[in-house]
């Protein structure tokens, strides 16, 4: 009891109640992440590459938007104002969809979209504000508050899957609304230890506190009709994007060469190449609400032991697989450290990348042994989505964590939302993809099947390559990634060239 109670006490102030408030901040994101496709394509007769376009301009906002919400929360809003103000505009953007029609449906996206593009930064914010930079509890706090967001999506797709069967959509957009609003009601009860801390509004007087939170709270609401618009022409909206991101990519290559202290530009390199590798894994990660999904639902046996599987419920192979494996993973790099394993972000990023690779791997081979109808056996569809989820566990709480470590302070919030950008990139690469796999409609599995064979293989190969290249750059990497305190006055520190 008295060991429970000190680890208790060592949590940081603040972290634990921002584990259940990603919980219910995740399930209306798990909601239209798992049904989009399906409502657009089954209930708004969609075709199949028009819904896969608006799913990835879902993500490239969702994501992209969250390098925006970096750089407003903590200048013009506090984190904990513009997490609030973003849940509300995804409960409003929840129940506006509920209405099932075209209309409400772009009108839904765009709140929900703003709202949760702005937000999520800022949870993530919060919770590394809880640490000192070299605080090791970073990375398993972390963990957990991933974790925590597997819950939600548990929980969403779970439900999102059983109004699938019946096709009840607008009963399954309401439930979102409810679980997005007691996210604002927990984060209402815990408001006093969610404070911003070391914050550049927190230097503001009151006069320009005032004069930033009337300008954030305006940008807030004047996005959601320009999301509105942006939303209507996928393909320059995603020609957009990708110069965007370009250009970011540009202005970050330049600040690493320019920023003065050697160790942090070090880091920053560090950041950019693994940011690199980063894309990779989750341009083929986003393919599951869109490209995997339609081959698991006309060119896969759901039927498993009798029961007919639901397409949302497949994703929960990978919610489950976090849930349990996140603490578990972190309990056994803590005991692999504490015996000197050099268990590191370069190496978990490498091998990350290569289960990503091995479970698009595992799908052509399912393929080849499919049934007399073309149908794959569920089996192999279980295997790649574990797969998938260990590389994700390698790479994703890590990546937020690594932020913290290597992000100078002045650059945090940006880079921060630049991580996340490249997620949103990533879904449009998912869309890309997905926008080369059969049209359902006039097909069969036994016609489709050679052509989901050369694009997994692709796919499966390309990111076991890049792995395999992460591999041999790992003694590179870790000669770029410091800490101060490791450093003395005598110890020479590794200069990129600028070239």
């Amino acid at each position: 009891m008295s060991s429970l109670k000190n680890r208790l006490n060592a949590i940081p102030e603040g972290a634990a109640a921002l584990f259940f408030i990603q919980i219910f901040a995740t399930l209306g994101f798990a909601v239209l992440y798992s049904t989009l496709v399906l409502y657009a394509t089954r209930h708004l007769h969609f075709s199949a590459k028009e819904a896969s376009a608006i799913m990835g301009v879902f993500g490239a906002f969702n994501y992209g938007l969250h390098l925006f919400g970096g750089y407003l929360g903590g200048r013009f809003l506090s984190n904990r104002n513009l997490f609030v103000g973003g849940m509300v505009l995804q409960v409003l953007g929840c129940g506006w969809m509920a209405g099932g029609t075209t209309e409400a449906m772009y009108w839904g996206l765009a709140l929900f979209l703003t709202g949760s593009g702005l937000n999520v930064t800022c949870i993530n914010m919060m919770l590394t504000q809880r640490f000192a930079p070299a605080d090791l509890r970073r990375e398993s706090a972390f963990m957990w508050n991933y974790a925590g967001m597997n819950i939600g999506f548990f929980v969403g797709f779970t439900v999102a899957g059983h109004y699938q069967l019946t096709e009840s959509y607008s009963s399954l957009f309401l439930f979102a609304t409810v679980g997005n609003f007691l996210a604002i009601v927990l984060a209402a009860l815990n408001w006093r230890v969610l404070a911003d801390r070391n914050t550049h509004l927190l230097d503001a007087t009151a006069r320009q506190y005032r004069i930033r939170f009337a300008v954030g709270a305006a940008i807030l609401v004047g996005l959601v009709p320009l999301v509105w618009i942006m939303l209507q022409h996928t393909a320059s909206t995603g020609a957009a994007f990708k110069g965007l991101s370009a250009a970011l990519a540009a202005g970050l290559v330049y600040l690493t060469l320019k920023h003065r202290d050697a160790r942090e530009r070090n880091n920053m390199w560090a950041y950019l190449i693994l940011a690199l590798g980063s894309l990779v894994f989750w341009s083929l990660y986003q393919m599951a609400p869109n490209g995997l999904q339609l081959f698991a639902v006309n060119n896969v046996n759901l039927r498993v032991w009798g029961v007919e599987v639901a397409p949302q419920w497949v994703q929960n192979i990978n919610t489950v697989s976090i849930v349990v494996g996140g603490p578990l993973l972190a309990a056994l790099f803590a005991k692999w450290r504490a015996r000197g394993w050099n268990v590191d972000i370069p190496s978990q990023f490498a091998v990350s990348l290569i289960l990503m690779g091995l479970g698009f791997l595992a799908l052509p081979v399912g393929i080849s042994l499919a049934d007399d109808s073309g149908r794959t056996a569920f089996v192999w569809l279980f295997v790649s989505y574990v797969l998938q989820s260990l590389g994700e566990l390698l790479i994703s709480p890590i990546g937020y964590a690594m932020i913290g470590k290597l992000a100078p302070r002045q650059y945090q919030g940006i880079m921060m939302g630049s991580w996340m950008l490249v997620t949103g990139l990533a879904s449009l690469f998912a869309g890309d993809f997905s926008g080369m796999i059969p049209e359902p409609s006039g097909t069969t599995a036994l016609l489709s099947n050679p052509e989901y064979i050369s694009l997994f293989s692709r796919l499966g190969w390309g990111s076991t390559v890049v792995g395999a290249v992460l591999v041999l750059l790992i003694p590179f990497l870790r000669r770029l990634i410091r800490d101060r305190e490791a450093e003395s006055d005598d110890t020479p520190v590794a200069v990129v060239p600028a070239r």
